[in-house]
């Protein structure tokens, strides 16, 4: 995250570099720095901070891209993918104090991705500027307060030096603003009735307070089923659910829109749903202790979870509180419910993120020598893929990352939660950005604190009576990031460990589409919550629409 060169990205990444032919017996000649004049607009009330991102990509893919989304083939946004990480080119640099008016300006070859801009094939191009004042585009992409600037076309290299002027504020997301297109009809035809049944979590914990030296707040929202009585004298099992990286608490409200939905047609048992915001500024805490982060696992259970049952009327038994969560949720989730499987029944964890360290994604950490960027072999580690089609390696996405902020993305994530403390106060890097050399010393870290299968192997015999026959795991065996690896050898190891667990794996299925049964997106879902009822209510009548 720190380093400023990406020498290793341009070679691995098998970039074509535009050159000046060197005359006769001469050195040859460098291409002309890549510089633009970025202005912080006049209609911007006050000075901002933050970084400063410059986006560009070839006008044919552009307005293709346009074109293809049903549009006319005008250009309205310029901005990076992790799914197609070099079709775009990235340049950043830190500003401080940007007064309206008030002009820096960015050499596009200093932090880049994939390569200098000074390098790029010559061609027309569309070109834009964002100010990213919170730090979090690695985590938000644009964010509310984030400012931009009109999006231009230009001939790259540049004859002059381009203006660009910072002058579109992004306005703030707001939590029950979900468009139509995103609903279905039942989500639709309920959504007022959800949002009266969902209260907002805003507590303040005293340990996270503590670790933090300020007041750190946990967040989220708590879903009462339809007929809900506070004064009623019966009580309901409660799920814990918690989003996958990039969500939040506005995120989250869609989905307590979409399970008030499904409870109301009876598509789905009554139960509280908890929907737990697990974002920070580093990423997501996936509820663990940190040595980085602070002790989430511990407030969420001796803090936030007594509060809420002092609160609403839930099932206060471990048969009665359970655990649910897809890609970084899944992992928080089964985190969870392995560190503490006396307080909840079960998790159903779906396409969690790397839960054996054997399998980071594909790479072994625990290999001598073990690189994240290339096998043994020198070809590369892919790390997104679709339909058996890889668009994007480990590599590509590290330095991409890297150039967007050492702060809130997906790998930097996993340190800030997983890694010992180093000597700067940030988080010890599990890999070197350069080279993608592992640090076996930091991985031993990982594997005592957070490798899941290492613990349940080594441990087995302490956490049989309060865990075995309570997880659940699902994962497509397309997975769009490699994850149903990982999960094979967490079912081997609990299968040589005789222990009772449910692991599936979905054929064909992705990270996006594992939900899907039928025409159903959220079947899977309603089929998971019929599941963790019939636990917490052995005895009850009550049965799925599809069972007499």
């Amino acid at each position: 995250m720190r380093h400023r060169h990406l020498t290793a990205a341009l070679l691995g990444c098998g970039l074509l570099f535009s050159a000046v032919a060197p005359a006769r017996d001469s050195a040859p000649v460098a291409p002309a720095p890549s510089f633009f004049h970025v202005q912080l607009g006049s209609a911007v009330a006050r000075p901002e901070s933050g970084r400063l991102l410059l986006f560009a990509i070839a006008a044919k893919d552009a307005e293709a891209g346009a074109k293809e989304h049903g549009g006319d083939g005008k250009v309205e946004a310029v901005d990076t993918s992790p799914f197609f990480p070099t079709q775009t080119a990235v340049a950043a640099r830190e500003v401080s104090r940007l007064a309206p008016g008030q002009a820096v300006d960015v050499d596009a070859d200093e932090i880049a991705f994939p390569q200098p801009w000074s390098r790029l094939p010559a061609g027309d191009y569309y070109v834009q500027a964002v100010l990213d004042v919170h730090h979090d585009y690695n985590y938000h992409g644009r964010d509310g307060g984030d400012v931009l600037s009109k999006v231009v076309k230009l001939h790259l290299p540049a004859a002059g030096m381009p203006d660009l002027t910072l002058s579109e504020i992004v306005p703030a997301r707001k939590a029950w603003d979900i468009p139509k297109r995103y609903m279905s009809e039942t989500t639709l035809k309920h959504f007022d009735e959800a949002r009266e049944h969902t209260k907002a979590i805003d507590f303040v914990s005293p340990v996270l307070s503590a670790f933090w030296g300020r007041p750190i707040h946990m967040r989220g929202w708590v879903m009462l089923p339809p007929g809900y009585n506070h004064s009623a004298g019966a009580t309901y099992p409660t799920v814990y659910f918690t989003h996958g990286f990039g969500g939040d608490t506005d995120t989250l409200a869609g989905s307590a829109a979409m399970v008030y939905g499904a409870t109301a047609e009876k598509q789905m048992p009554p139960m509280i749903w908890v929907f737990l915001d697990q974002s920070s500024p580093t990423g997501t805490t996936e509820f663990a202790d940190s040595v980085n982060n602070g002790p989430w696992g511990r407030a969420l259970t001796t803090e936030l979870i007594p509060q809420l049952e002092k609160t609403y009327r839930m099932d206060a038994r471990p048969n009665g509180r359970f655990l649910q969560g897809h890609s970084s949720g899944g992992w928080a989730t089964l985190w969870l419910q392995t560190r503490y499987p006396k307080i909840f029944g079960g998790t159903w964890s779906t396409s969690p993120d790397p839960s054996d360290f054997h399998d980071f994604t594909g790479p072994d950490l625990y290999a001598p020598h073990a690189n994240v960027y290339h096998r043994p072999d020198g070809t590369a580690y892919p790390l997104v893929r679709d339909k058996g089609k890889v668009l994007a390696t480990f590599q590509q996405f590290a330095q991409l990352e890297r150039v967007m902020g050492p702060y809130g993305g997906q790998l930097a994530s996993f340190e800030w939660v997983f890694s010992p403390k180093g000597k700067d106060g940030r988080p010890e890097p599990m890999f070197d950005r350069d080279t993608g050399d592992v640090d076996p010393t930091v991985v031993d870290y990982w594997r005592d604190h957070y490798d899941i299968a290492y613990r349940l192997q080594h441990h087995w015999a302490q956490l049989k009576p309060y865990l075995d026959g309570k997880i659940h795991l699902y994962v497509g065996t397309a997975d769009t990031f490699y994850l149903d690896g990982a999960a094979h050898k967490l079912k081997a190891v609990l299968d040589g460990l005789h222990a009772k667990s449910d692991i599936r794996f979905i054929p064909g299925r992705t990270h996006f589409d594992l939900y899907r049964v039928g025409n159903d997106r959220q079947g899977l879902l309603k089929q998971i919550s019929w599941q963790m009822y019939d636990v917490a209510r052995p005895h009850s009548k009550l049965r799925p629409p599809s069972q007499p």
